[in-house]
């Protein structure tokens, strides 16, 4: 099984290019690239649909030769503050041109060309927070299934304060059998704040075949081909991360962990 801690491979341009080929599974790509004012990268999607995420700077972006505009407001991911993305259909070129010290997150799954290009601005993204206690999170739905923005494509990011647990209670969405559970691919993108900081993840499956746990840092991205996968952040720092999710099915549908579960129940009461 290919890894699943990839680590930043440089300091600027082309940090991650995560792949179904080299992860190793069938849908979910990331690519994420840190640019200097005036910097330019273009791509063309292929089969593949896109949501480019400006997670930091502003930036223009264009999609098959039309200008979205000059985009972003969060020059700093910690501000909080709800982010720009564009979508980008499969079978278009698109170009991002920095306009400021831009963090730019390249989300991809298969196309199908059931959805135009568009903008999403953060009128269109909800902010929710969920749990309670120390497992309280907030959370920005720039892309799931209530908003019909794409083909494939689940996108969400998540800021959980220090000290504090997310994706838990664990959950696994790891099984074709919708509406009792859905097969998700998904990778995160980690943050920390203070950047020094640190993080753990563990990902494994009830049978043990795979049971990593994880020392994450800033800039990390973690691979959850299946089984659980909950994360926390130490006292002192708080933890961003980026979800990108598809599979045959555009439907988030999971299973608590057994053992688990119970502080689900309790919660909800």
């Amino acid at each position: 099984m290919a890894s699943l801690l990839r680590k930043p491979v440089s300091t600027t341009g082309k940090l991650h290019d995560i792949t179904p080929e080299n992860a190793g599974w069938q849908y979910v790509g990331f690519t994420l690239y840190t640019l200097a004012p005036g910097d330019r990268i273009s791509d063309a999607t292929g089969p593949r649909e896109a949501l480019l995420v400006i997670v930091e700077g502003k930036a223009e972006i264009a999609v098959g030769g039309r200008s979205m505009g000059v985009l972003g407001e969060r020059l700093r991911v910690f501000d909080r503050t709800k982010p720009w993305s564009v979508y980008a259909p499969n079978g278009v070129d698109w170009t991002c041109t920095a306009t400021t010290a831009c963090t730019l997150a390249v989300c991809t799954a298969p196309g199908s060309g059931g959805h135009p290009a568009r903008v999403i601005g953060p009128d269109d993204v909800a902010r929710v927070t969920r749990g309670v206690g120390s497992n309280t999170r907030h959370i920005h739905t720039l892309a799931m299934e209530d908003s019909d923005v794409a083909d494939s494509l689940l996108v969400t990011e998540v800021f959980t304060p220090a000290g504090h647990w997310s994706s838990y209670p664990p959950h696994r969405h790891d099984e074709d059998d919708f509406p009792r559970i859905t097969y998700l691919e998904e990778t995160y993108y980690h943050r920390l704040d203070p950047a020094q900081g640190f993080g753990f993840q563990r990902v494994w499956t009830e049978d043990g075949a795979l049971d990593e746990t994880m020392a994450v840092h800033d800039g990390d991205v973690v691979l959850v081909p299946k089984g659980y996968h909950p994360c926390g952040a130490p006292h002192g720092y708080e933890m961003y991360y980026l979800n990108v999710m598809a599979g045959p099915l555009r439907k988030w549908r999971f299973q608590n962990h057994p053992d688990h579960t119970w502080i689900a129940q309790r919660d909800a009461g």
